[in-house]
């Protein structure tokens, strides 16, 4: 199927649709080739009849501010389409991304969790992401291993920004996924923060280590989300209490304002280890050549 996508000031662009990549927040991301520059891109494409105008106007504000952004760990969105029937968002080429290695959620079901040294890795690399984020005054309000996307090499970058909030713009909603969501987001204290932000990575380093997210093994979500309030801890498996201590321990301070920035995260040692060039070429090319084996 062959779309014209048409912008204000600029000639019509062609795209060929391909093959269905994956699912986001809002809808299907299909492989896409622009036929007047031979550029691979990936597109997202929304209905706008399962959506209500609310939703339409967010995404909208979503794309705005996200495709000004620019950094080697965040997706880059190039273009936001609204036609008749749909919206349609193209993406830098993460084709690759996809291709190689999916998400690390995608990872984590093909091949288990992830020994110590590849998870602080990975992490160390949403921390940076997260910085650059946070210090644009965006909270990305749902950071977990589904939205993470890996190429072969071991290069991760943020997707999926549906639920992203734009601090100067002020306009507060709850959003997140129940598993990673903060207790002052459950319990409707304020609106979502880049401290809140830092929680979900807390979560999604759980989930690295042990192949699922804190409170995986309950069902219905308002358990979870009651759980997460009432619990003194997050729990976690014998062999990883030492994370208590460590870099995800203080993710998890009930209160915000107690738990570290972006910045001062990507100190504590079990991360700033993984910044050494030379160690992390030897995780990657060790975690790349057991999945070849």
């Amino acid at each position: 199927r062959v779309l014209i996508l048409k912008e204000d000031g600029k000639p019509d662009t062609q795209f060929q649709l391909g093959n269905r990549l994956g699912h986001g927040h809002w809808g299907p991301v299909f492989r896409a080739l622009n036929l007047n520059t031979g550029q691979m891109v990936a597109m997202k494409r929304i209905q706008l009849a399962e959506l209500q105008e609310e939703q339409v106007t967010n995404l909208l504000r979503e794309v705005d501010f996200v495709k000004k952004l620019s950094h080697p760990n965040i997706i880059k969105y190039e273009s936001i389409v609204r036609d008749t029937d749909s919206l349609s968002i193209v993406m830098e080429h993460v084709l690759f991304l996809y291709a190689e290695n999916g998400s690390l959620e995608q990872s984590l079901k093909a091949f288990g969790k992830f020994n110590e040294p590849l998870a602080a890795s990975y992490s160390a690399h949403i921390l940076e992401g997260l910085h650059y984020l946070h210090s644009n005054d965006i909270v990305h309000c749902d950071i977990k291993a589904a939205n993470v996307l890996t190429n072969k090499n071991g290069t991760v970058k943020l997707t999926d920004f549906g639920s992203a909030l734009n601090l100067r713009g002020m306009d507060f909603s709850i959003a997140g996924s129940p598993n990673w969501m903060a207790p002052e987001i459950i319990e409707l204290l304020g609106p979502p923060s880049t401290k809140s932000d830092i929680w979900s990575l807390g979560c999604t380093i759980v989930e690295m280590v042990t192949g699922h997210p804190p409170y995986h093994e309950i069902g219905n979500y308002l358990s979870v989300m009651f759980r997460i309030v009432d619990d003194e801890t997050i729990p976690l498996p014998g062999a990883y209490r030492n994370y208590r201590t460590a870099a995800a321990a203080v993710c998890f301070n009930k209160d915000p304002a107690n738990r570290p920035d972006a910045a001062s995260l990507s100190k504590y040692q079990w991360v700033k280890e993984s910044w050494d060039p030379r160690k992390l070429a030897k995780v990657r090319v060790s975690f790349q050549a057991g999945r070849n084996s």
